[in-house]
């Protein structure tokens, strides 16, 4: 009768337990209102229920004297050493933790809890870890917020929580735990609010100049993420911004480096997952992660560049699978594009602290973050929202076809809502407009050759936003790209218009673009290119590319921008060596843009880099 009562109030607990699987934002993940595409955590809670039945349902002749098994304790209350409710044989913190997708009031916490020892669980049992965030670095005091969450098998052993009831424009520092050994805690991770949209220009990250650390293009078999430590330990950057192919698709050999990738090319969740789990080793990029929050721009939070998936993507397909029977055997794994594709949003929700996606909206991702009036950061996805195709290596017409009318990267729901967007945050009277997004926007000729999978390809569309800019009379606006592995820095202005665009003095410009070269992934130049030799092909670039005023192809690296609210300062960071685990880089060139100019100050750099060219020396 006691053993049947004390079940009876350990299963009416566990009927509210939903909650602790809800609370791991990992198993809604990737989409919001989807059930049949996320995992339904009232299922899940059935089935952790209905072990525990199964468990503690005894006959007259049974007697669980002797069955003791210390690695799954009660945690509802009761004393039932026989019933596994959830694993209590340790855990590790495999992935040390991050932080993402800061709001005003909130912020997203992140890891990996992985089962250790022997005796691993069941699927029906699950982990269980605590976390707990302070706004103090010595986690002094009542933490501002915590909790407890399960995580399982099902989501790798990920664990993503919201951290809510945060001030804004705040530090924090956070901890995770396991909830059945309180003294197994993960590293310390400091992460950060955002602004409200109301706070005053001047008092936005406490009247500071406000520093992103931006990236791109991060191949794991051609070199160590050295970009991503050099960011987080000699840096001020307090937000990370990524801007597309976090991870790569493909194989590589980098033995030679000790960067030999696992698995194979990847199509399914397990590769997805593998592959994720691999990047995240390295320690550069765990320490950029723990350091402070990063808002990805993916097409999963806010867009992702084409190979989070698979190279050359586009809505329908990529370069090498697609949704027919022939496209699937592109593929070398055999995938089509819609499987491939919902395996790594899935894969990347869960070991990325993002916010879930709309699956009713072709899966959009695009949206605007309001830090104060000094910013719009303005996120697009130029992949795969609605973007009409792209180069896929075989097909050879895109070139003819790049300035047809209705010919869209965007699609026009997005574009729609873009130049809403400008206008609303001129309108409500913030300083910057930054737009972050994957691929060089700036036109630019390449020995009467042009990258026509990037805005190259799509010219009326770049030429319709331009038109937007300057009839709305839309300043400070300072486009982010990335995906070209090689650095450029531009004005803004229409393709080849010296009437209205001084390349000299830089009058007549709408704006600034700032696109950046990879972390690791080899420049376009040529492989292990020289300073020297890249230095060459950029003297051409600058002379025969109207907008460009400076090029430099041989480093890889990162660049920080910097705002404030009278000046935007970029400056780019090269590293000197990727072969092995390092902080050696150095900044190669810094630019200036005043606000109401809509153009880099002149001098540009101040007339001199230590790496690449500019149009104008000195």
């Amino acid at each position: 009768m006691l053993l049947t009562l004390l079940v009876s109030v350990a299963l009416g607990a566990l009927a509210g337990a939903t909650e602790l699987f809800d609370r791991n934002l990992a198993y809604a993940s990737p989409f919001t209102n989807a059930i049949h595409l996320s995992h339904d955590t009232r299922s899940l809670q059935k089935r952790h229920v209905e072990f525990v039945k199964r468990q503690s349902q005894l006959d007259d002749t049974q007697s669980s004297d002797g069955l003791t098994d210390e690695h799954y304790p009660t945690f509802y209350g009761g004393d039932f050493s026989s019933s596994p409710f959830i694993y209590n044989g340790g855990i590790n913190f495999t992935h040390s933790v991050a932080s993402g997708d800061p709001l005003d009031t909130s912020v997203l916490l992140w890891t990996r809890a992985v089962p250790i020892g022997s005796q691993l669980p069941d699927q029906s049992i699950p982990v269980c870890v605590t976390f707990r965030i302070f706004n103090n670095a010595n986690l002094s005091g009542k933490p501002v917020d915590s909790g407890s969450a399960f995580t399982t098998y099902d989501v790798d052993f990920t664990l993503k929580v919201e951290a809510k009831n945060l001030k804004p424009d705040t530090h924090y520092s956070f901890q995770f735990a396991d909830c059945t050994n309180p003294k197994t805690v993960s590293p310390v991770g400091t992460t950060r609010t955002i602004s409200s949209p109301d706070t005053a220009a001047a008092k936005v990250n406490g009247g500071k100049p406000l520093t992103f650390a931006v990236f791109s293009c991060s191949r794991y078999q051609d070199g160590w993420f050295n970009a991503y430590g050099v960011a987080a330990h000699n840096t001020s950057a307090e937000i990370f911004v990524h801007l597309g192919d976090y991870i790569y698709e493909s194989l590589g050999n980098g033995a030679k480096i000790g960067r030999q990738t696992l698995g194979r090319e990847l199509a399914t969740i397990a590769d997805y997952r593998l592959r994720l789990n691999q990047y995240r080793t390295d320690v550069s990029l765990r320490d950029a992660h723990q350091k402070a929050p990063w808002i990805t721009v993916c097409d999963i939070l806010l867009r992702r560049d084409d190979h989070e998936v698979a190279d050359q993507a586009w809505k329908a397909g990529t370069a090498d699978s697609n949704d027919t029977a022939v496209g699937c055997s592109f593929s070398p794994s055999g995938a089509c594009f819609t499987d491939r594709k919902l395996a790594a949003v899935r894969a990347y929700h869960e070991w990325m602290p993002i916010r879930q996606v709309d699956p009713d909206d072709k899966l959009r991702i695009w949206r605007n973050f309001q830090i104060g009036k000094l910013l719009d950061l303005t996120m697009l996805d130029t992949r795969q929202y609605d973007r009409d195709i792209t180069d896929l290596y075989y097909n050879t017409v895109i070139n003819s076809i790049a300035d047809v009318t209705n010919r869209s990267l965007m699609g026009p729901e997005q574009e729609s809502w873009f130049y809403n967007t400008l206008d609303q945050s001129k309108e409500r009277g913030a300083i910057w407009r930054v737009v972050g997004q994957q691929i060089v926007f700036t036109q630019l000729n390449e020995s009467d050759a042009f990258d026509v999978d990037a805005w190259d390809g799509y010219r009326a569309n770049r030429n319709r936003i331009l038109d937007h800019l300057y009839d709305n009379k839309i300043s400070n606006t300072l486009i982010l790209s990335g995906d070209s592995h090689a650095n450029w820095v531009s004005d803004l202005a229409h393709p080849n218009d010296t009437t209205t665009y001084d390349p000299v003095t830089g009058n007549g410009a709408i704006g600034v673009e700032f696109a950046g070269t990879a972390v690791t992934s080899s420049s376009p130049f040529g492989s292990g290119v020289s300073p020297a030799n890249a230095d060459k092909q950029s003297q051409v670039l600058v002379g025969v590319n109207t907008d460009l005023q400076w090029s430099e192809g041989s480093y890889r690296g990162f660049f920080t921008l910097t705002l404030n609210t009278t000046h935007a300062n970029a400056t780019y960071f090269a590293m000197r060596n990727i072969s092995n685990a390092n902080l050696d880089g150095f900044a190669s060139a810094t630019f200036i843009v005043k606000a109401g100019a809509n153009k880099l100050s002149r001098p540009v750099a101040g007339g001199s880099v230590l790496a690449g060219v500019l149009k104008n020396q000195g």
